[in-house]
């Protein structure tokens, strides 16, 4: 199941006991805080949950799909968005490899 904004906002809602008005609110102005850290360059790092940045990707060749013809792709800024170990355990919980056994000595 994917979770879109009213979602995240009747969530919010829910878990904090604010109305959805003002998690809504809470929801626009964190958001807004991401994007002009990036904008102007920055990153943000939430411990446990993950550090967003922007990257420089640069120029490139690629192909037109249609055509076949070599086109240029142009250089550009890019966000990126890297979990922290909470978010990519929770995501993706380790396992612990099963224990050998230990070799009887005669």
């Amino acid at each position: 199941m994917a979770m879109n904004k009213n979602d995240l906002i009747n969530a919010v809602a829910a878990e904090t006991g604010m109305t959805k008005i003002n998690a809504e609110k809470a929801i626009k102005a964190t958001v807004n805080a991401i994007t002009g850290e990036l904008s102007n360059g920055g990153s943000l790092t939430l411990i446990g949950f993950g550090t967003f940045s922007v990257v420089h990707k640069g120029e490139r060749m690629g192909k037109n799909p249609q055509t076949g013809a070599s086109i240029k792709i142009a250089a550009k800024k890019v966000a990126k968005f890297k979990p922290g170990k909470a978010l990519a355990t929770s995501v993706n919980p380790v396992v612990a490899p099963a224990k050998k056994k230990a070799a009887k000595k005669k």
